[in-house]
């Protein structure tokens, strides 16, 4: 049901991204009184799974969901209708239109998707406000892993600044470190404060999810609500509401104590005590090869441990919140989109397809998080489309752009060729992105 739920918005959130941004398209050209022959959700080679037609255009929804199009007359696109191509331009025609009307017919995508992005963050900030952790408040320090360990971090540290900067929201302390390149993290350890130094390395470490700083919480009786299909506590014959309260007769104060004491006793027999009806017992266990019991048991929400800070905005007031938010997603992803290219971070190994974008969204349906992941992922949307590769909105800018600087106009043949070559572009990078995605799967 948890995969149904993340499939399920990752679809409709990708129909309300790919919608947007053919409509700004659409908009454009109709504007400029230029023919649109299709306007189509995801694309349909041989069959449409719905379709009909009004006016000049043929609107549908295509079978095959990586994206959408319209197709604009007069226009070397994705269908590459190279017989249209050889009747003379009609004055309705994306070719007979002067360079600026065709770079707003281009853009037009884009700025939708820009646009869509900030509208949804002013009424997600007016709707719920913002809620987050401030590091002020992670009064219990922090847990780290041996990635962690190794740059000198140790767990139950209290995290003061970065650079000397303070963070004020605790969940962008990771996204500040690898963003905006810092050298130090300022930390409380014990009544003293500690500079730690970032070296280069940490940093593509954390990009493939190790070297994580997350924040530490009080250990608490664990009540079991479910287990893996590979359980060893249920092969030791626990039972679901059970309570873990305790390994071979030993109390912790913190959940990663615990979690530390089973990974030393990996494939080790443990005494684990626990509740059951009131009543204590123990039971003897031995974890699996990851130090993992195999269960799924009830935790308390992070606003149960901390003191979250919460800003409300009226509606005036979350226009431009709201707007500045884009704004510093839209520099957030620019930079993540540069690590890509750095031989130092390896981030194109961290590159993800589908599954990946999929598997951001909740377990459950929230409302909250659907509407923040959209706006981030039409962002996303902008982005990659204005990149200048031939067969996306950026290519064809790049080459209006040379003919409003140049007054040359490129040659049909040329733009079906550079079109082909963008594809074959396109195409690799969906490869490597979803292979990225299956190698993963495969070494889980």
């Amino acid at each position: 049901m948890t995969i149904l739920i993340k499939v399920l918005q990752f679809v409709l959130s990708l129909s309300i991204l790919v919608i947007i941004h053919e409509l700004g398209h659409f908009l454009m050209a109709k504007y400029f009184r230029t023919r649109v022959e299709k306007f189509y959700l995801f694309f349909d080679p041989w069959f449409a799974l719905f379709k009909f037609k009004k006016g000049e255009t043929e609107y549908g929804i295509g079978w095959l969901p990586l994206g959408g199009y319209v197709k604009i007359s007069g226009m070397i696109d994705e269908s590459m209708d190279k017989e249209q191509m050889k009747q003379p331009p009609q004055p309705y025609e994306f070719r007979s239109k002067n360079s600026w009307q065709r770079l707003a017919i281009m853009t037009g995508g884009v700025i939708f998707n820009f646009i869509l992005a900030m509208l949804i963050f002013v009424f997600v900030l007016f709707a719920w406000g913002e809620t987050y952790l401030p590091t002020a408040n992670v009064k219990y320090g922090i847990v780290t892993d041996s990635v962690g360990y190794a740059i000198g971090l140790r767990n139950g540290d209290k995290i003061l600044s970065v650079d000397n900067m303070p963070v004020e929201n605790f969940m962008q302390l990771a996204s500040e470190i690898v963003l905006n390149d810092r050298k130090t993290i300022q930390v409380d350890r014990g009544g003293q404060i500690m500079n730690i130094e970032i070296p280069k390395e940490y940093i593509p470490k954390m990009l493939k999810g190790k070297g994580h700083i997350t924040y530490r919480t009080p250990f608490q009786p664990m009540k079991i609500k479910s287990f893996a299909k590979k359980s060893p506590a249920q092969d030791a014959g626990m039972l679901q509401d059970d309570e873990i309260i305790g390994i071979d007769n030993l109390t912790f104060s913190y959940s990663d104590e615990f979690q530390s004491y089973l990974r030393e006793h990996i494939a080790k027999p443990i005494a684990l005590s626990i509740l059951r009806k009131g009543n204590s017992e123990n039971i003897n266990v031995i974890p699996d090869e990851d130090g993992l019991l195999g269960i799924y048991y009830t935790g308390r929400a992070i606003d149960q441990v901390f003191e979250m800070k919460t800003i409300k905005y009226g509606f005036l007031e979350s226009i431009p919140a709201g707007i500045a938010k884009g704004f510093r997603t839209i520099t957030d992803y620019l930079k993540q989109f540069r690590l890509l290219f750095s031989k130092d971070t390896k981030a194109y190994e961290s590159l993800g397809g589908f599954i990946t974008i999929g598997s951001i969204f909740p377990g459950v349906w929230d409302w909250q998080s659907f509407w923040e992941l959209t706006a981030f992922l039409s962002i996303i949307l902008a982005v990659m489309n204005i990149l200048p590769i031939p067969a996306l909105d950026g290519g064809h800018v790049m080459f209006l752009l040379y003919e409003v600087v140049t007054g040359r106009k490129p040659s049909d043949k040329f733009l079906e060729y550079a079109q082909i070559a963008g594809m074959v572009i396109l195409f690799s990078l969906l490869i490597l992105a979803n292979g990225n995605d299956i190698l993963r799967l495969i070494r889980k």
